[in-house]
């Protein structure tokens, strides 16, 4: 029953996921998104896939679908970090952009028309 409810719980945040994913790479954005949280939970996983190797080595593995849940949720972190490194990358590009324009002269009035 521990297992069932490790999966459950493991397949309830996976779930997330991809609608956290699918939201930073339309966004475009990282000013919502924080990095910090992605590696703490990206941790948890790590420490979640190495307590899996910890029972195998000591005879009592865990069933193969649970660390494969753990592996497929940690892979969507990565890549929600992924994306947050791009998106950091296009907001440093996109505040370069308006930094410049807002330092550019004023163009210069047309000539009078005779």
């Amino acid at each position: 029953m521990d297992n069932f409810l490790e999966v459950l719980m493991m397949v309830i945040f996976g779930c997330s996921w991809p609608v956290n994913i699918r939201k930073a790479w339309i966004g475009r954005t990282a000013k919502s998104t924080s990095i910090f949280f992605y590696i703490l939970v990206l941790i948890g996983y790590l420490c979640g896939l190495g307590s899996k190797y910890i029972k195998y080595q000591n005879g009592n593995p865990a069933p193969i679908y649970v660390t494969i849940i753990y592996v497929i949720n940690a892979i969507m972190v990565t890549i929600g970090i992924l994306i947050w490194i791009r998106n950091s990358i296009l907001d440093a590009r996109a505040e370069a952009r308006r930094r410049k324009e807002a330092a550019a002269p004023p163009p210069p009035p047309p000539p009078p028309q005779s």
